[in-house]
């Protein structure tokens, strides 16, 4: 065998694939590193976004600057709530390297089981996770020195409320995120929130932030807020509800008290309430302004209107006779009654001595339209327009559908439907001269001229016969204030339940002092009184007169009657529900 023989020359070894393949390989390679290749410069040179957005997503952060929510004031200044520093605990679980005492002395500090502590940073996929908002400083600052890898704080704030619970139902309180959930807090969040600010930063992979990278943008914060509330008197009529309530064994109460000239809204105050500082148990009694949510009958307290209804009618005077003997009227089948015969009574004695029989008789003298345009003229039947959430409108029908029984009942304050805060502004009509005032929250240095709704020499009659009502020979002589005249009207009505009146009962009272210058209207109401006693003239008109009492002195309203203490009789007279 030749050994020059090449080895390729073996027939079985031979290449019979066509030259042109390899050639197109060699093409397609090429083509591929091309396109490689000016993807490359696409990327690197013509649009480069797409890689710096990744990359910043790595290294780059927007901080939220929080503003500070503005301050809510009383009408002296006294502050009713503010913003404190506070920090928001958080943790990038990927990065968490901490000991077992060292998390057991942060679950301690944040107040919450370890458990649940461990539960929240159990997930490394996260890369963060809240562990407690609004943490107060000192207890930052002592989570801040056990150096936990991981674990940041974030400045944000923290509403403070120093009135506490007296003041609940009016200033409301804000979520975790600063913003208002109820009260004043909800209804002016706009002027209140402000706008948080931002930043730009670049942080490294423990999350702290190493530098400024873009423009900020400063936060603005809220603007201060003043309201018409004295928080003075705030205090009295919290306190002297409180006491009420618990005295009477009741199920709930609620006083609003008014500027009388101004329509300013200077107390407002509900039982039960809650403390919004502290609000992890709250329930929706705790939550309900009855002040302005709650309607009920108002019962007696509604005779002023009908009585100044026939008065500027002009169909009696203060001193025309009423007969009510014998206590009694009968209307279809129904039967209305006093709570005793009172015989012949003068218009001002039916007011006086609270009787429904001459009450009755004053509205048969007018047709049912007059009346319904007095209720909705002192504004029953529509919510009042005080820029608070809640405010219901209550319940006035159509005069077109009334029957001859319920004429006479809404003459005495049964079949129609209130809230405290319309009753208290409707006998602003007789502080300012048959004028309706308007109402507001916020302070105002300046009187309003109201609607005109009755007469001056109407307004004038009626406020005098209510004087005589909280008088020694009226129903309310417990709403007597040494020093001072006082003018107002007793309320007991039964509740409804189901359609169906019960024996349950809700006692009010409504009155102004000195009625020889107004300067203050209470209304007060106590819902289901259980301790034996269930008329206004027991368990309201105290209410207002020791807050009345508390409130003018006060204010150093000059006294405007003797100093000394009035006669109480041993047993007033009680109204007729």
């Amino acid at each position: 065998m030749s050994r020059g023989v090449p080895f390729a020359a073996n027939p079985l070894l031979a290449v019979k694939l066509p030259a042109y393949r390899s050639r197109l390989v060699m093409l397609l390679v090429a083509l591929a590193f091309l396109a490689l290749a000016l993807r490359a410069v696409y990327l690197q040179a013509v649009s480069d976004d797409f890689l710096q957005r990744q990359g910043e997503v790595r290294y780059g952060r927007t901080i939220e600057l929080p503003a500070s929510r503005g301050q809510v004031l009383d009408r002296n200044g006294v502050v009713l709530a503010k913003s404190l520093p506070a920090q928001a605990v958080w943790a990038s679980p990927e990065d968490l390297k901490a000991s077992p005492e060292q998390l057991k002395r942060l679950a301690a500090l944040l107040e919450m089981p370890e458990r649940e502590l461990r539960s929240r940073l159990a997930d490394e996929d996260k890369t963060f996770v809240y562990l407690k908002r609004q943490v107060e400083a000192p207890v930052a600052e002592q989570i801040a020195e056990l150096r936990i890898p991981g674990v940041h704080q974030r400045k944000e704030y923290k509403r403070y409320y120093p009135e506490g619970a007296a003041l609940a139902h009016v200033v409301g309180f804000t979520n975790v995120e600063d913003a208002g959930q109820e009260g004043i807090e909800l209804a002016h969040e706009r002027m209140l929130a402000g706008t948080a600010g931002s930043r730009r930063v670049i942080r490294d992979r423990l999350g702290r932030a190493i530098e400024d990278v873009g423009a900020i943008r400063h936060p603005r914060d809220g603007g201060d807020l003043q309201l018409s509330i004295d928080s003075k008197i705030q205090y009295h009529a919290y306190s002297a509800l409180r006491d009420a309530v618990a005295a009477h064994k009741a199920k709930a109460g609620a006083v609003v008290v008014l500027d009388a000239h101004t329509g300013e809204i200077l107390a407002l105050a509900n039982l039960p309430t809650y403390d919004p500082n502290e609000r992890r148990q709250l329930s929706g009694a705790q939550l309900r302004n009855r002040v302005m949510t709650d309607t009920f009958e108002p019962g007696s307290t509604l005779k002023p209107f009908t009585t100044a209804l026939a008065l500027d009618g002009g169909k009696v005077t203060p001193k025309t006779v009423i007969d009510t003997a014998p206590g009694r009227l009968k209307i279809g089948s129904a039967t209305i009654g006093d709570s005793k015969p009172h015989g012949a009574l003068t218009v001002e004695e039916v007011l006086q001595k609270s009787s429904n029989v001459g009450t009755v008789k004053l509205a048969m003298t007018m047709p049912p339209q007059r009346m319904w345009e007095l209720f909705t003229g002192v504004g029953f039947g529509q919510a009042p327009q005080i820029g608070f959430p809640g405010a219901v409108a209550g319940r006035v029908r159509p005069h077109r559908s009334w029957k001859p029984i319920e004429h006479a009942t809404m003459s005495y304050g049964h079949g129609i439907s209130v809230s405290l805060v319309q009753l208290a502004r409707a006998y602003t009509v007789f502080t300012n001269e048959g004028r309706l005032l308007p109402l507001t929250m916020l302070r105002s240095d300046q009187s309003v001229p109201g609607v005109q709704v009755v007469s001056p020499k109407t307004a004038r009659a009626v406020s005098h016969m209510l004087e005589l009502a909280a008088g020694p020979g009226g129903t309310a002589p417990k709403a007597q204030v040494a020093g001072y005249r006082v003018a107002g009207k007793t309320g007991t009505a039964y509740k409804q339940e189901n359609g169906r009146y019960v024996r349950k009962y809700i006692a009010s009272f409504v009155g102004y002092a000195p009625a020889s210058d107004p300067r203050l209207v209470v209304a007060v109401m106590i819902d289901e009184p259980t301790a034996g006693q269930h008329y206004g003239g027991q368990v309201a008109a105290p209410v207002f007169s020791r807050i009345v009492g508390d409130a003018l002195r006060a204010l150093r309203v000059p006294p405007d009657a003797p100093l000394s203490n009035q006669m109480i009789p041993a047993n007033p007279v009680q109204e007729s529900m």
